[in-house]
């Protein structure tokens, strides 16, 4: 078996007597992507946010390679990497200062230009970050997450709001991210994205994990239960379409 790097175990957190995550547990192993799927307020942000030290635990426990995430949150803070819903970045402050100063707040000197040519914007190392498209955000905010070479990267609901051809171009990132051997959490609402990405998923709803598996074996095991819907083969979409027609590659704004 892989090494488990993130081992949650009956996580709970409430909110004036609600509880919004109720007695989860679940592992992570080194090199997987794992999806947490629900609802809105099923808790899954929560859940990472008291995985990632910013929100208190009222009870269970989180470890990162076998530190405690509640006792120890500056050593956890070290070794993570987080990608928010709504990434911000200050303004009038260009591509290469912001991932300058990332790198320092580590205790790392890095090359700009390496990172930004990862994710195609190696022609943007002087622009301002103000200038950038939403799905050029997404891409420099991974990598500033990634400066530091986390252990665990943690993404929440990264392509919302991407076209299509962003929203693929990431998913391309994330499986590099991956092939490094670091560990991904990410939440979505967009299931072909996690069937695509994850290697196990975990469903929640109400606060609670009600199924996790990987996304074939709880497919089979929906189909094992009767459930059918009307035939339907073609082997593209109208999404491959649209990359098809406007290009597969990033786009090199002005």
């Amino acid at each position: 078996m892989p090494e488990a790097i993130v081992k949650v175990k009956d996580l709970t957190k409430s909110y004036d007597g609600i509880k919004a995550v109720d007695s989860i547990s679940f592992k992570v192993y080194k090199g997987e992507v794992f999806g947490i799927l629900g609802p809105n307020g099923a808790g899954k942000t929560t859940t990472l946010e008291m995985i990632e030290t910013l929100r208190e635990i009222d009870h269970g426990s989180a470890t990162i390679a076998n530190i405690d995430v509640a006792t120890n949150p500056y050593a956890i803070r070290s070794m993570i990497g987080v990608q928010p819903q709504s990434p911000g970045f200050q303004d009038r402050t260009t591509l290469t200062e912001i991932i300058q100063m990332f790198a320092a707040a580590y205790g790392e000197r890095v090359n700009p230009k390496i990172f930004l040519n990862e994710v195609g914007l190696g022609e943007k190392t002087n622009v301002f970050v103000e200038q950038l498209s939403g799905g050029q955000k997404q891409r420099f905010s991974i990598i500033t997450a990634l400066v530091h070479d986390p252990k665990v990267f943690f993404l929440d609901e990264p392509t919302t709001g991407l076209d299509p051809q962003a929203r693929r171009n990431l998913w391309n990132l994330i499986s590099e991210v991956k092939a490094r051997g670091i560990s991904v959490i990410l939440t979505t609402h967009y299931m072909e994205e996690a069937q695509v990405l994850c290697d196990r998923v975990a469903i929640m709803d109400n606060g609670k994990i009600i199924a996790l598996d990987t996304p074939k074996k709880l497919i089979d095991a929906l189909l094992k239960r009767g459930f059918s819907k009307p035939p339907f083969e073609n082997k593209a979409n109208l999404e491959d379409v649209y990359i098809d027609l406007t290009g597969k590659e990033f786009k090199r704004e002005a």
